[in-house]
């Protein structure tokens, strides 16, 4: 597995944890790595890149989660599924350095792997939909 596959999946599980115990996202995360006995330094460098960039950014990512993601409410999403869009939301919005294909394509698999029959294809309608709106400049053709 790649080291930036297996970051996110680090990630998802921090954020899934924060939010199942209602701690703090730092919190979870000092937790999740005090009890893991083997970690490779590189994926957990970009594994806290994620969590700490969505911690900060947590009330614009829920509020772009919730403009895009027409007749759900955040709250009633699944867990899961909220969490994948939260990373996948940061990495589109403030990780110029990843590709948003790459992004996309990473968080519907995510979504194969942790979440539920209809998860994935939830997560690629919402962050294609931020790609196209947010990140396309105006009159620049889109893959459709």
């Amino acid at each position: 597995m790649r080291k930036r596959t297996k970051g996110r999946e680090e990630a998802l599980k921090i954020l899934y944890q924060a939010e199942i115990t209602r701690r703090p996202i730092t919190m979870a995360s000092d937790n999740y790595w005090e009890l893991k006995e083997k970690y490779d330094s590189t994926v957990r460098n970009f594994t806290n890149r994620i969590i700490e960039g969505v911690e900060k950014s947590f009330e614009d990512i829920d509020e772009k989660i919730s403009k895009y993601a027409t007749n759900w409410q955040l709250k009633r999403m699944a867990i899961i599924d909220r969490n994948i869009l939260r990373m996948g939301v940061f990495e589109l919005l403030y990780a110029s350095d990843i590709p948003p294909k790459v992004t996309i394509n990473e968080a519907v698999e995510l979504a194969k792997k942790f979440g539920d029959v209809e998860s994935s294809k939830f997560v690629n309608g919402i962050l294609d939909k931020i790609h196209k709106t947010e990140l396309q400049p105006q009159g620049e053709p889109t893959d459709d």
